[in-house]
C-alpha cells in the first residue's frame, strides 16, 4: 500500500537502515525512532496507518507499549517485528492485541507481504464508502445523502474521508492536522476545530451532524451510526 504513514519502533540501527532502503523507494512515508517514549509522542501526534514494533527495547517493553496502543488507540494495527521466537512469546503478543508476528532473522520480501496483508484489511480503499445513508466516492470526490450533494471544501473532504475510512476510532487534532494538511504544514489546531464545525453544519441539514462526535479531552471520532 503506498503513501502508507508506517512508525518503526526498533532501537538496531542495522534494521532501522535496511527498513528504510527497502520501504521508502516503494513510497511509504516512515518515522523511525528507538524508544518506547519517542514511540508513543508519535502515534498521538501523526496520522499513522501501522506499527512495526519490536519487543525489546532501551526504555520499556514493545509489549507494554502494544497494551497502551490497545486501550487508547485500539484500531491501529501493528506488527510485532522481534528476536523473542519462542511459542509462548508469540501467543503472548497476539493476545495482547499485534496484528501479526514476524521473528527475526527475517526477509524483507515476506514482512512486506505481511504488511501489505495487514494493510489491506485496514486502510480505507479507493471505494466508495457508505455510512449511515452518507456516500463518499474518493475518485470523483463527491459526497451525497440521496440524491442530494454536499458542498466541501477540498480540506473539508479529505477529513470526512479519512473519518469515514476509520469509523468509530478516535483521532487528536494533531493527527487530524496530519492527515487533512500534512506534516510538512504548520497549522494551529484550533483549526481542525473550525472545520469540523463546517462538516458538522453541511452534515446538519440532513440530520447527521451527529456522526462526527467530540470525545472529550481526547479528538473527535465519526460514528457509524447518527
Amino acid at each position: 500500500m503506498k503513501h502508507a504513514n508506517i512508525l518503526i519502533v526498533e532501537d538496531d540501527q542495522g534494521i532501522q537502515d535496511m527498513l528504510k532502503y527497502s520501504l521508502e523507494p516503494e513510497g511509504y512515508k516512515l518515522y523511525q525512532v528507538s524508544t518506547v517514549k519517542a514511540a508513543w509522542q508519535l502515534i498521538e501526534t501523526r496520522s499513522l496507518d501501522l506499527v512495526l514494533l519490536d519487543w525489546m527495547l532501551p526504555d520499556n517493553s514493545g509489549i507494554d507499549l502494544l497494551h497502551r496502543i490497545r486501550k487508547y488507540y485500539s484500531a491501529l494495527p501493528v506488527i510485532m517485528v522481534t528476536a523473542k521466537s519462542e511459542e509462548e512469546d508469540r501467543v503472548l503478543g497476539l493476545d495482547v492485541g499485534a496484528d501479526d508476528y514476524i521473528t527475526k532473522p527475517f526477509a524483507v520480501r515476506e514482512l512486506k507481504s505481511r504488511m501489505q496483508a495487514v494493510l489491506r484489511r485496514t486502510m480505507p480503499a479507493e471505494q466508495p464508502i457508505q455510512i449511515a445513508g452518507l456516500y463518499l466516492d474518493p475518485i470523483s470526490q463527491r459526497v451525497k445523502v440521496g440524491e442530494d450533494s454536499l458542498d466541501l471544501t477540498p480540506t473539508e473532504f479529505r477529513l470526512l474521508h479519512y473519518f469515514m475510512g476509520h469509523p468509530d476510532r478516535v483521532f487528536s487534532r494533531s493527527q487530524l492536522l496530519d492527515q487533512a494538511w500534512g506534516s510538512q504544514v504548520y497549522v494551529e489546531e484550533r483549526t481542525v476545530d473550525v472545520h469540523i464545525r463546517r462538516l458538522r453544519k453541511n452534515l446538519e441539514a440532513f440530520g447527521l451532524d451527529r456522526l462526527v462526535q467530540t470525545v472529550q479531552g481526547r479528538g473527535y471520532r465519526f460514528s457509524r451510526q447518527a
